[in-house]
């Protein structure tokens, strides 16, 4: 989408705000990329096995569809960028029928996509990797020191490293997803000024609701043109025991078209066993999205 269309597209949504109205969109705004249902998966560092392989067996038994596996650590130097990593990966995910959902690079948290150099290096290596493992999401997180509210400065740079990465996203057909405390309008400006197609947005709707926002409106300003993947949390709470409507939600994201992964992250309360918590979690949204 040329520069032009992505400006027209924001004005669009801010009138449609201004005027109170929920924005529906129309197929014209619809990804290509949708299903025929929904799939369940969960991160990896959700279910203990942060940048571990051994994630696949975890969440073989509890019975997800797949995972969202992390990009690396710091400490292994993003140990996912070699090719021997990637095959154990693989291997792993064929031998469990555990799918990759998708890639996430959290250490974004601690070492800012902002302020750090070495982190363009891990984005621009992140498109190869997804590619290797065939996923196309590349979710960049940007909450604790990476955080963007109140950081006009960040937010630049922020901006000028996607416009740096994403012509290579492009080509290989990678979606580059931002997560963060931002608005969804905030996440459209930064998309405006990328100017990219394969910029796009991670929704989380606990996050969202956290801060405040009406995350219904919010999912049908973004629709399946900017929302490339979605993750189901709650803090502290098993899914549907939380501040979450996630019938609407599911009404939501079925009014946008949307059909694709649908994340767990967290929603183990305290004392419970993680992976009694997330058979519960997987439970609850077989039965409430499925339905």
């Amino acid at each position: 989408m040329a520069f032009l269309e992505i400006t027209q597209r924001r004005n669009f949504i801010q009138k449609s705000l201004a005027l109170g109205c929920s924005v529906y969109l129309s197929p014209f705004f619809m990804s290509a990329k949708t299903t025929s249902r929904f799939y369940f998966g969960a991160c990896d560092w959700s279910i203990g096995h942060r940048a571990e392989p051994e994630a696949f067996q975890t969440a073989k038994a509890i019975g997800l569809d797949g995972l969202q596996v992390s990009l690396g650590l710091a400490s292994n130097n993003m140990h996912l960028r070699q090719r021997s990593m990637q095959e154990n990966y693989r291997h792993a995910s064929k031998t469990t029928g555990v799918k990759i959902a998708s890639l996430a690079i959290g250490e974004l948290n601690e070492i800012p996509y902002k302020r750090e150099a070495i982190t363009q290096e891990w984005v621009h290596d992140s498109i190869d990797v997804a590619n290797a493992l065939g996923c196309t999401v590349v979710l960049l997180a940007f909450f604790g020191k990476g955080d963007l509210r109140d950081d006009p400065t960040g937010k630049k740079e922020v901006v000028r490293k996607l416009k740096e990465v994403a012509p290579k996203a492009e080509r290989q057909g990678v979606y580059l997803a931002i997560e963060s405390w931002l608005s969804a309008e905030e996440h459209l400006d930064i998309i405006e000024k990328v100017g990219s197609t394969h910029i796009k947005v991670y929704y989380d709707v606990a996050n969202s609701t956290t801060m405040g926002y009406n995350i219904f409106e919010e999912m049908k300003m973004l629709g399946t043109e900017y929302i490339c993947e979605v993750h189901a949390k709650e803090n502290g709470k098993l899914l549907g025991k939380g501040e979450v409507d996630f019938i609407r939600v599911r009404d939501v994201l079925n009014e946008i078209g949307y059909k694709d992964w649908i994340i767990i992250e967290g929603a183990i309360p305290k004392g419970m066993e993680m992976k009694e918590a997330y058979q519960h979690n997987l439970h609850f949204l077989q039965n409430t999205f499925q339905s």
